[in-house]
């Protein structure tokens, strides 16, 4: 674990460099809605050049290899045993931890809401999305065992690029294909979309429309018909030899140990006062600690969140604020966020009443982000669910906790 921090010390410098140059080769086309257009040719030159000036190739080797280095040391410190399941950390049978999970975006303004089955999801991805709402992506483990689940909305890069860290096959209706469009339609993403537009094979089966809300609200995945279509597109069921291990669970019947000893029993993403800069604020997003069962309880919209299913309020046992630097693309509002680099990112991980404070690094798109303590420790969350929010940096002065 000493090699970790003693890696990143010797070399700090350079990957600072590198990242900054990186960012900028990455973003021209990521962000490619800010500013002034360009052409392909332009961006990528452009790009290529400031990275010939940052860096030397000497410099950018031995980056590459730190990095390399580092993801191997993170993923040797929380490997799964195989008979605990990836997303929960919870005992399961040997054949259902090597099932992919499936990644489904979920509509979250409030005419969208109560959204149906998110309750089974194991983990919810929550982030800011154009007008300064949120959007939510839910992982769904042995989601062959529910009915329907809704209500689907589209796709954001960033969403898929988290999608992708658990090896996940991808679901959404709809995307910003200017943005998202060739990601997609990648050989790097198991890709069922039921909107034809901008995509190379859509999914005749598994999306339908309920006559109970207006669209757009009321599209919902139809279980029976998604199995069909990861049949007809042959995606594996199953994780590939790429997929590694993302987080570092409690032992069976044991809480999580961590340094944190800050007390955090109410959480505001967006701070308690509704501003117009962050999407968190506008739903009036707050978890609540609940001591009994050691769960989050999520409140948005001046009330409890529920599953539509179940009837019942949404609650987790961990929840995460992994901060990311944030843009604005174009005049739409479309935005984009960073999810790789070793660039010293804040995370807040809030398990039992407690808070802890860590840093989080992510290597390549088959990497899982790793959250890191001070010491280049993985810190462990409590064995079961885990909301996890992308908080724009510029805004991190906006979330409160008590």
């Amino acid at each position: 674990m000493g090699n970790i921090q003693k890696s990143k010390a010797a070399l700090s410098a350079v990957r600072r460099r590198a990242a900054a140059a990186c960012l900028t080769a990455a973003l021209a086309a990521v962000f490619a809605g800010c500013g002034p257009k360009q052409t392909e040719e332009t961006q990528a030159a452009a790009a290529m050049e400031e990275t010939q000036e940052s860096v030397t190739p000497s410099e950018q080797a031995a980056a590459d290899e730190t990095g390399g280095q580092t993801n191997e040391e993170n993923a040797a410190l929380v490997e799964n045993d195989g008979a605990h399941s990836f997303l929960t950390g919870e005992p399961m049978d040997r054949e259902d931890v090597q099932k992919r999970p499936l990644a489904v975006m979920l509509n979250n303004r409030e005419e969208g809401c109560p959204q149906y089955g998110i309750a089974s999801a194991s983990i919810i991805y929550e982030a800011p999305v154009e007008g300064r709402i949120t959007r939510l992506m839910g992982l769904f483990e042995n989601y062959e065992e529910l009915d329907t689940i809704g209500y689907i909305r589209s796709s954001r890069d960033y969403f898929v690029y988290c999608a992708l860290e658990y090896d996940a096959i991808y679901a959404h209706f709809g995307q910003a294909t200017p943005y998202v469009g060739d990601l997609i339609n990648s050989d790097r993403v198991d890709n069922i979309s039921g909107a034809v537009a901008g995509i190379d094979r859509p999914a005749a089966n598994t999306f339908l429309r309920t006559s109970d809300r207006k669209a757009p609200n009321n599209v919902y995945i139809d279980v029976e018909g998604l199995m069909q279509d990861i049949s007809r597109f042959d995606y594996s069921l199953t994780y590939h030899d790429t997929h590694k291990a993302k987080f570092a669970f409690a032992p069976d019947g044991q809480e999580a140990e961590n340094a944190g000893e800050t007390a955090a029993a109410v959480l505001y993403p967006g701070g308690k006062e509704t501003n117009l800069r962050n999407g968190y604020s506008l739903v009036e997003a707050r978890f609540e600690y609940n001591e009994e069962d050691g769960k989050y309880y999520r409140f948005q919209y001046g009330g409890p969140q529920i599953d539509e299913r179940t009837g019942e309020q949404l609650a987790c046992d961990n929840v995460i604020f992994q901060y990311c630097h944030g843009e604005v693309r174009d005049e739409n509002d479309y935005l984009a966020f960073g999810l790789h680099g070793d660039n010293g990112m804040k995370v807040q991980v809030f398990t039992g009443g407690k808070m802890t404070e860590g840093t989080w690094s992510r290597y390549s798109d088959s990497d899982p982000a790793y959250y890191v303590d001070s010491e280049g420790n993985p810190i462990e969350l409590n064995q079961g669910k885990t909301w996890i929010c992308l908080i724009w940096q510029d805004y991190a002065d906006d979330v409160a906790f008590e």
